[in-house]
């Protein structure tokens, strides 16, 4: 059984490595942190902690490093989330505030996570399994090409550009565009997806080949529109943290390239009281991030389910800084998207 004492000496030492990246000692402890005993008593301690596989020894004759174990009875129990500085608050208003739409403000959301947080920063697309087609959009380039857009309910623009067979006039153009509103419009993206072919059906046999390929387009669209995707930023910070990783970090690299992999993750996270999920080592290995932590918390896109937002990083890694950090901005995410459906 680990007393209180043995609890806080695992909290600092937890806190200390995050911070030097250096095996602590039982001198060091007895010195930096008011314990109100001997450097000898510390060092009984830190072997009841051993005995529990909450610490271990990276060399002989060194001081002590968390193992996995640590890490979670430290994430469990023992941190405290630190609440984010008024700047930090302000710079996150500031910066997700001035987004043009849901797309800018995923990509504002995952380069700000990054840099609040110094890890490689994760951020799910809300899901649109559930989404339904607000408006279909056609505007004229060229002769025979066209752009082809798809707006939904959440708030996502989906433009593409394509070649037709034949020459555009206004008055196709407006008989496309309402037959593929009056086809389309309020249907969830897989009904969409359905529809499509038999609108062509409505069209006179000239025009029906030009009505085929601009279905086909829209069809990609709505398709496109219900795959889960993740944007990730800061990859080299996993670069600069190399040095936590044993052996090659490439494999590291390769499975955050994974998009699925992690999307599977995430999935299987389970939220603590806090509305944090957090996944430590060993708890990755299955996933190819075994020597990985991944912290990850729910935000509500508009109209959707919850969708989720965090941080990958190495086990060293300073939880309750990047907990409050990833609990924050999900926060602002939900509110700021939540803004923005109201609007529209």
């Amino acid at each position: 059984m680990v007393s209180e004492r043995s609890l806080e000496v695992l909290r600092v030492i937890v806190q200390d490595y995050v911070a030097s990246r250096e095996p602590v000692g039982s001198k060091s402890i007895a010195e930096r942190h008011s314990f109100g005993v001997s450097a000898a008593t510390i060092r009984n301690d830190m072997a009841l902690l051993e005995e529990e596989e909450l610490i271990t020894a990276p060399h002989t004759s060194s001081g002590r490093v968390p193992t996995d174990k640590g890490y979670r009875l430290f994430v469990d129990h023992l941190s405290e989330v630190r609440p984010l500085t008024q700047a930090q608050r302000h710079a996150i208003e500031t910066f997700l505030g001035s987004s043009v739409d849901v797309d800018d403000v995923l990509a504002r959301t995952v380069r700000l996570l990054s840099q609040l947080t110094h890890q490689v920063a994760l951020v799910q697309y809300p899901s649109r399994s559930q989404a339904r087609v607000r408006h279909v959009e056609l505007v004229a380039l060229a002769t025979r090409r066209l752009m082809t857009v798809v707006i939904t309910d959440t708030g996502h623009v989906d433009q593409r550009i394509v070649e037709v067979p034949a020459d555009l006039d206004d008055a196709f153009i407006a008989e496309l565009r309402q037959r593929f509103n009056e086809t389309l419009s309020g249907l969830g993206l897989l009904e969409a997806a359905a529809a499509l072919p038999g609108a062509v059906d409505r069209f006179a046999p000239d025009r029906a080949p030009t009505a085929t390929v601009v279905a086909a387009t829209l069809q990609e669209q709505v398709t496109a529109n219900r795959q889960e995707k993740l944007l990730i930023a800061g990859a080299a910070n996993l670069v600069r943290t190399e040095d936590d990783f044993h052996g090659s970090i490439l494999p590291v690299l390769e499975a955050v390239e994974e998009q699925v992999v992690l999307l599977r993750l995430f999935s299987e996270m389970e939220a603590d009281q806090r509305g944090i999920s957090v996944s430590i080592g060993r708890e990755n290995e299955s996933f190819g991030l075994g020597e990985t932590s991944v912290l990850a918390s729910g935000y509500t896109g508009i109209g959707t389910a919850v969708a989720r937002l965090g941080v990958l990083g190495p086990t060293r890694m300073d939880y309750s800084s990047n907990i409050s950090a990833v609990r924050a901005v999900a926060r602002y995410l939900s509110r700021t998207l939540g803004e923005a459906g109201a609007q529209g």
